[in-house]
């Protein structure tokens, strides 16, 4: 570097804070910022050094916090192309925005790092001149890492100067703002408001950002993905109308799954099916539109396997095994079934965005199959999807209920699929609205089309179960008897959801039954037909359709109930419920009239029914999340159990997860997860929910593994301090409580134990659940 360069940058840290000036003269520095090619060929040293030495910091202590929609700054480190892309000043969630923005999906709405650049996404490396001391003091990462070396965390339990609150105000600033940012935080270096890296990881992460920050390019296929991939791409291209229609239903409920070849040895690599304008044995064109069901503008559209290119993070994972089981079950109910397509649905928005209309051709009976199939995946879609921060999208559900399904087989009947047939016009959804919509008014329309659907299916079904004739536990799905998607729970954590397999916890105040038609709605609402980037009337019309979903399950549940309580029962779930809501549920829909069919022993029939359900779904009811054969003593794991019945005000200071690990007394680890279950008086109020908070009625459940994406806190203890930890669980009353508890149990993002805790759960994790395992976020990490 010549003498005029050194005293240009000796005068710029002299005068840092001033940061005009250092942005100013960045490119007399360093030169003009010019995007640069950082993928590496995959079997260079320098993308083994980053596979092996680099990408594991990065995902482990960078990733934990910029992975999903909302990753400060939009800044996403779980691939190549995403640390490439850089950061910017644009929010995601902004719901109170009057016009959709311009969405900004990595691998879709922008493929080259030049095109990310004009949609105002900056370096977060040097892109100047390329040599050690530009990639050092022109990078953001570089910036950031060195502050935090020069201004660690403060000798502090709960951190001050720090703002984690979940909408705080973004700092996202160029490497032309940093001086200023650097001045203004001088503490908020990076991993922002966690411990600082240790010396071997600053050390690597340095020498590989003074050194180009080279990176890898993608992975090739091997020989034996690659045939795979050629299997299901001949499947789901064939010309006819049937596999076309077939393969465009398929899509439309996978897009967002991570697809994997469950026959094939670890590790397991995950792929995503997507649209392409290029057929099979081509590079792939990837066909990308808002929602899954828009119009691609080409004539033919192919649909293709492409690999994930990002490391695996929870809050988007939803794995879904490809076996020749399930190809067999696709051509069961798309290729072998007795039906015909005369002509391909268009992609007119009314027509594509309801199901119930564009695949009116498939047989009901086959689609109702292929979401029942993995119908843990179907729910996940909606529970795990865009939606990384949704407590608008998710104060629609109650904190903890279980879902079962109508058997498809008693569903199969022509009198069914002709009713649904004829109620194709009022079982439109609001997202064919697209992404700008004023809800009132809509509102009003969609209430009205719902309340004439639910008048037709209560005469409808008052004629079919006339008498109570086979109106029983009979027309539940039992799985076939194998499959464990047949019993579902659902948890909310405030503003995020999670699904698992099984009835977890105690019995729920509120249970689900859902047909086929409800299953679809809620998809083609909440999956495909949610913009994250629309505006603030599309936003909350999906929010409060939901509502009629949601109203509507549980109304099928409480077919099942002696006919004299199941208002009673409904009421109960409602407490003070609006004007608008009763008026809905009261006046505008016909009520169901006919007896149930089940026989009733107590004067608790909502516990029997249950308890029978349970009793019914046993064979196939999944298991996992019990503690039991935990390695502890009988005694410890039922002091455990009793955290499941721990519930009261005194709750109210309980974050939405915890997770602990425990080390037994053999020496082996068990990870815990405690979900506390907020109760509403009701759950129809859109914007108030505080006001319908039940606080005495709050409890924990307690479930072995994880649950849930985003911890809020983590405890560290050995089987011998079980009994202390579960009778201070039963003892909390206040904050204060819940603070000394933290404080003989936590570690803390304060702690330096921190990220080898932190590392020691994702072991765990990855061990015990080698498929699902994903890296844990901790956005929403608590500073208490």
């Amino acid at each position: 570097m010549n003498l005029k360069k050194l005293f240009i940058l000796a005068f710029v840290s002299i005068f840092s804070g001033c940061a005009v000036y250092a942005g100013l003269n960045f490119d007399e520095l360093f030169g003009k910022q010019e995007v640069r090619d950082r993928q590496a060929p995959i079997l260079s040293a320098q993308a083994q050094h980053f596979i092996d030495e680099v990408k594991p910091i990065i995902d482990n202590r960078c990733v934990v916090c910029h992975a999903c929609y909302d990753a400060p700054c939009q800044l996403k480190m779980s691939s190549v192309e995403g640390i490439d892309r850089g950061a910017s000043k644009a929010l995601v969630y902004q719901g109170t925005r009057l016009t959709a923005s311009a969405p900004t999906r990595l691998f879709e709405d922008a493929i080259t790092t030049q095109e990310w650049r004009d949609a105002d996404f900056h370096p977060v490396l040097n892109e100047r001149m390329q040599n050690s001391t530009a990639n050092l003091d022109a990078g953001l990462v570089s910036r950031l890492l060195i502050q935090k070396e020069n201004h660690p965390l403060p000798d502090q339990a709960q951190l001050e100067g720090f703002d984690f609150s979940t909408d705080r105000d973004q700092q996202c600033p160029t490497i032309e703002e940093y001086a200023q940012y650097e001045s203004d935080y001088p503490t908020w270096g990076m991993p922002y408001g966690m411990p600082n890296l240790d010396k071997t990881e600053y050390a690597t992460l340095m020498s590989w950002l003074e050194n180009g920050a080279l990176m890898n390019d993608h992975i090739p296929l091997n020989d034996a993905e690659q045939a795979l991939v050629d299997v299901y791409e001949s499947f789901l291209n064939k010309s006819d109308n049937r596999s076309q229609l077939s393969a465009r239903y398929i899509y439309e409920h996978l897009f967002l799954s991570h697809l994997y070849f469950s026959d094939l040895a670890q590790p397991t690599r995950f792929f995503t099916l997507v649209r392409s304008a290029t057929p099979p044995g081509e590079a792939v064109q990837r066909i990308s539109t808002r929602r899954p069901y828009d119009d691609p503008n080409v004539d033919r559209v192919y649909y293709r396997l492409i690999p994930e290119q990002g490391s695996t993070v929870d809050k988007t994972h939803m794995p879904f095994a490809l076996n020749d089981e399930r190809l067999q079950k696709w051509n069961t109910w798309f290729v072998d079934a007795n039906y015909e397509v005369q002509a391909l649905p268009s992609y007119d928005i009314d027509v594509a965005a309801n199901p119930m209309t564009s695949f009116d051709s498939l047989p009901v009976n086959s689609r109702f199959n292929f979401m029942l199939d993995n119908a843990q995946n179907t729910i996940m879609a909606f529970i795990k999807g865009p939606v990384c921060r949704g407590q608008l999208a998710l104060n629609v559900i109650n904190d903890r209920f279980w879902i079962v399904f109508i058997d498809p087989d008693k569903a199969n009947v022509p009198e069914i699929n002709a009713f649904y047939a004829s109620q194709k016009k009022n079982l439109k959804l609001p997202s064919e609205l697209k992404s700008n919509t004023v809800p009132v008014t809509h509102w009003v329309k969609y209430a009205k089309q719902q309340a004439r659907y639910l008048n037709a299916k209560s005469d409808f079904t008052n004629k079919w179960f006339e008498s109570g004739v086979n109106l029983d536990t009979g027309i539940i799905w039992d799985g076939n008897g194998t499959n464990a998607n047949a019993a579902l729970t659902i948890f909310r954590h405030f503003d995020s959801a999670s699904v698992v397999q099984g009835l977890v916890g105690p019995q729920p105040k509120t249970a689900w039954i859902l047909d086929y038609a409800l299953l679809e709605r809620i998809h083609y609402l909440l999956v495909a037909g949610f913009d994250v980037y629309g505006n603030f009337g599309h936003q909350l019309m999906t929010r409060m359709f939901m509502d009629f979903l949601r109203l509507e399950g549980e109304s099928n549940f409480l077919t099942l109930l002696p006919k004299d309580i199941r208002h009673v029962e409904h009421s109960s779930w409602y407490k003070n419920q609006s004007v608008q809501l009763s008026d809905f549920l009261q006046r505008n829909i016909a009520p169901f009239a006919q007896p149930t069919n089940v026989i009733y022993k107590t004067a608790d029939p909502k516990r029997e029914l249950l308890n029978m359900i349970k009793d019914k779904l046993e064979p196939v009811l999944n298991d996992r999340f019990d503690i039991v054969d935990t390695g502890f003593s009988q005694k410890n794991e039922a002091l455990l159990r009793q955290v499941s019945l721990v519930r009261g005000e005194g709750l109210r200071h309980f974050p939405p997860l915890i997770m602990m690990m425990i080390e037994g007394k053999n020496g082996q680890d068990q990870l815990f997860t405690v979900i506390h279950n907020n109760a509403h008086t009701n759950i129809s109020s859109l914007f108030d929910e505080e006001a319908n908070r039940d606080y005495v009625n709050d409890d924990l459940t307690i479930v072995r593994g994880v649950v849930g994406s985003y911890p809020a806190a983590y405890l560290s203890l050995t089987e011998e301090q079980i009994p202390t930890l579960v009778s201070t669980l039963q003892g909390l009353k206040s904050e204060e409580d819940y603070v000394a508890m933290l404080d003989k149990f936590a570690v803390r993002r304060s702690s330096s134990e921190f990220w080898p805790f932190s590392d020691r759960i994702h072991r765990w994790y990855k061990q015990d659940q080698p498929i699902e395992y994903g890296l844990l976020d901790y956005n929403r990490f608590e500073n208490r």
